[in-house]
């Protein structure tokens, strides 16, 4: 397991209920012993239901929390959540190098966070420097109609690794697609009813043949917060890996 000394930068967005976005990551780095640092990209007004306001930080402002961490303490890792102006991006590639992208487009709760402007900067611009992307599936194939690709919802399991394999083909190293927008019946078909909602894979493509990792179908309100702290333990085992 990574040690103390590990750094990671969250670059992300408050979650002013505490489930979601920096509040999640610090929690989850610290179970992990590893050291967390943070710049605020936004402020939100949220909670388990959805969000309901969003503060943006001046960009300008943002640079110098960056700034800030790179020269005392040094980094080890960035891990970006939410970004919600486009030279947020930019600053994270600039001034440290992106090793884990779990930038927030579209919420649990359907909300889409990072405006429409932004996204073909985020696939332009950090894409390509990302280690490994974990994007949900509204997220992947938001990623992927900005880049000119029809994609319809997926079907079944065979759909959801051409999504994988496609959005990695805009540059992320691994992507991990997070397939619980799209649960599966038994015979691997997305599920038509509630009832037939058996479980969920997710898909992870990187160097050879994809990776499927299923769980049963939970049926729970309580997934606010989830997408952000999967993408934080990412984040560690991905430095973990390196050593």
């Amino acid at each position: 397991m990574p040690g103390p000394t590990t750094r990671i930068l969250l670059i992300a967005g408050s979650d002013s209920s505490g489930g979601a976005g920096l509040e999640a990551d610090q929690r989850v780095l610290a179970v992990h012993q590893c050291y967390a640092m943070t710049a605020t990209t936004a402020l939100t007004a949220q909670n388990t239901l959805g969000v309901y306001d969003i503060h943006h930080t001046p960009t300008d402002f943002v640079k110098k929390q960056i700034d800030a961490c790179a020269i005392d303490i040094g980094i080890d890792v960035v891990k970006t959540g939410t970004s919600l102006r486009l030279d947020d991006a930019a600053l994270a590639i600039k001034n440290v190098l992106a090793e884990t992208g779990s930038q927030v487009m579209v919420a649990t709760s359907g909300a889409q966070l990072l405006p429409q402007a932004a996204v073909r900067a985020l696939r332009t611009e950090l894409l390509p420097l990302t280690t490994i992307l974990t994007p949900n599936i509204p997220e992947a194939r938001l990623l992927l109609q900005d880049a000119g690709q029809s994609v319809p919802e997926p079907r079944n399991i065979g759909d959801l690794v051409e999504i994988t394999e496609a959005v990695r083909a805009l540059g992320p190293k691994y992507v991990l697609l997070k397939g619980g927008h799209s649960p599966l019946s038994r015979d691997d078909q997305v599920a038509a009813a509630d009832e037939d909602r058996a479980y969920v894979v997710d898909v992870l493509c990187g160097d050879g043949q994809p990776m499927y990792i299923r769980s049963e179908f939970l049926r729970s309100r309580s997934t606010h917060g989830t997408g952000c702290s999967l993408a934080c333990k990412s984040s560690v085992f991905d430095r973990w890996s390196a050593h």
